[in-house]
């Protein structure tokens, strides 16, 4: 079997183009997780390499199928200037290992938490992840082998998760939407909830 991880770091370069900076982190009993940051004018990217190694495995199988099975990297985007964003590569790496870790499948709609600001003074503590596809295409590969889906994380606050949870994700991003939300924001503050 091919290993995947030029592939998607192929993909990601011909979309984002050449990385910048480049950090990895390993975590007992894991492989090696590496956040890439791309620099693209007033926005910088971080983008997960390492997730899409091996299928993401429903939690409830006894067995995980070592082939079959959603592949994923996770792909945040903030506005440069604001913050100290590059702290967000450790949580970063902790949430692209949380398949291998904790046993979750990583898909659109889902909440991830670190349970710690994701940066320095940062409001917010967990994402969302949207729906893949808008800024990095999926990267095909050969059967039968699923494709890798780059996912985008949207940073949300404590409120906002708690909105999600309760009223769900399609709620929550049509708020966004209404409210004319800049979520590049590394600074933002909540929206209105009621």
């Amino acid at each position: 079997m091919a290993d995947v991880l030029p592939l998607v770091e192929a993909r990601l370069r011909s979309a984002l183009g050449e990385p910048d900076a480049r950090a990895a982190v390993t975590f007992l009993g894991t492989d090696r997780i590496e956040v890439l940051r791309f620099q693209e004018g007033d926005i910088v990217r971080y983008a997960t390499l390492g997730m899409s190694a091996h299928p993401m495995a429903d939690p409830t199988a006894m067995v995980a199928d070592p082939v079959a099975g959603p592949r994923a990297e996770l792909v945040l985007s903030v506005r440069t200037g604001r913050a100290d964003t590059d702290k967000v590569l450790r949580p970063l790496a902790v949430l692209g290992a949380s398949p291998q870790v904790e046993g979750v499948v990583v898909a659109p709609g889902a909440s991830l938490d670190v349970g710690e600001a994701l940066w320095p003074g940062a409001p917010f503590t967990s994402v969302l992840v949207a729906e893949p596809g808008g800024l990095v295409e999926d990267l095909e590969l050969d059967a039968p082998l699923d494709p890798v889906r780059f996912l985008p994380l949207l940073p949300m606050t404590p409120n906002e998760a708690a909105f999600k949870r309760v009223h769900g994700a399609q709620a929550l991003q049509e708020r966004w939407l209404t409210l004319g939300t800049d979520l590049r924001d590394p600074a933002r503050r909540s929206v209105p909830l009621e």
